[in-house]
């Protein structure tokens, strides 16, 4: 293969991952990532992607954005994020670990976070502390459930804050898990892309 081949392969990839996906805190340094499968901080103690870093599709990371800058006017710290585009080869390790579609879902039917639609996140106060929203990300059980009311006025109201706004922007949660919104105005593909950690 020639070099000039070489090059065209190496610059549409390029290309079309630019126009494909956005990496969320370039649009605003100020919202937070805690990307818990960076760590060994989630429900299966392993460290799943080499390195934090937030990546959705264009108009779903500007929802959030949106949705972020809304609460920083409303005088809170704004949103902080914990999961978002989850390559489909993560996602088979994540399946390896826990083959149980009632927490994790099966690779080869695929998650909203396996097409860049989905993220997983929380409201932080103005020094960055979570609000209160009853239980821990990635708690499995029904204190988690939206329908679940037998939580403090306080945590009703913070959760019922946080599906709010992000409605506003185009973002809908899923009955099981406060933390957990997608975008469903477009239809995305899966995907295998994993990024990389040098940012140059």
């Amino acid at each position: 293969m020639n070099q000039f081949l070489i090059f065209l392969i190496a610059f549409s990839f390029n290309t079309t991952s630019k126009e494909q996906w956005t990496e969320v805190n370039t649009l605003d340094e100020t919202i937070v990532l805690d990307l818990k499968y960076a760590t060994k901080d989630n429900f299966v103690k392993e460290k799943l992607y080499d390195c934090p870093r937030c990546f959705l599709r264009p108009d779903v990371a500007k929802a959030v954005i949106a949705a972020h800058k809304e609460l920083k006017k409303k005088g809170y710290g704004g949103l902080k994020l914990f999961d978002c585009y989850r390559p489909r080869p993560i996602q088979r390790k994540l399946w390896k670990i826990l083959p149980d579609d009632r927490y994790v879902a099966n690779p080869d039917k695929g998650s909203m976070h396996n097409r860049g639609s989905a993220v997983d996140l929380t409201i932080v106060d103005k020094k960055g502390k979570e609000l209160d929203m009853g239980t821990e990300f990635d708690y499995f059980g029904p204190e988690g459930y939206h329908s679940y009311t037998k939580l403090s006025k306080q945590v009703l109201t913070n959760r019922k804050l946080l599906r709010e706004t992000l409605a506003k922007h185009g973002l809908h949660h899923i009955k099981t898990e406060w933390w957990h919104y997608s975008y469903r105005a477009k239809q995305y593909e899966l995907s295998d892309w994993v990024w990389g950690c040098n940012k140059k």
